[in-house]
């Protein structure tokens, strides 16, 4: 899906306000991809992810800021965001940070409680949603959001 940049948040906002699962590729020194699942927010045009510090993702991107973020549904409508770009990691108290990520994933007092169990400091990665590859599959599922039966591996409807 071509978008032109901002006019996809609309059809996405949900997507971006959930607790959805999200997973941030890095590169090892050896080009290979280290993927990684994560929490994150979206603010000011931007997907932000804390990574407590000693992270190895905090050494792969020191080297090679290069990354990619997905975030993805897991139920129907299947809408997903891909990032592809170079994070900015900024130092920074962290704490209010995760605190509010993890309150959107874990509710107010267990999200709370997570952040305030972090012992390590955390790096804020920072990464710009210029130009996402976004999809919708609403439009290709039977019904309103697909058909309510499952299809298996083979492809015959359960």
């Amino acid at each position: 899906m071509s978008v032109v940049a901002g006019e996809w948040i609309d059809g996405f906002r949900s997507l971006l306000e959930a607790p959805s699962p999200a997973v941030l590729t890095t590169y090892r020194k050896d080009g290979s991809a280290n993927v990684s699942p994560v929490w994150f927010r979206f603010t000011d045009g931007a997907f932000e992810v804390v990574i407590a510090q000693g992270d190895v993702k905090l050494r792969h991107l020191a080297r090679d800021p290069q990354c990619i973020l997905v975030v993805f549904e897991a139920v129907r409508p299947f809408r997903g965001v891909e990032v592809r770009g170079r994070a900015e990691l900024v130092e920074c108290d962290v704490r209010p940070i995760r605190a509010a990520i993890a309150r959107r994933y874990l509710g107010a007092t267990d999200g709370e409680r997570f952040a305030a169990e972090r012992s390590k400091p955390g790096v804020l990665l920072r990464l710009p949603a210029d130009e996402p590859r976004v999809w919708d599959l609403s439009a290709t599922l039977p019904g309103k959001y697909g058909s309510p039966e499952v299809q298996g591996a083979s492809g015959r409807t359960r």
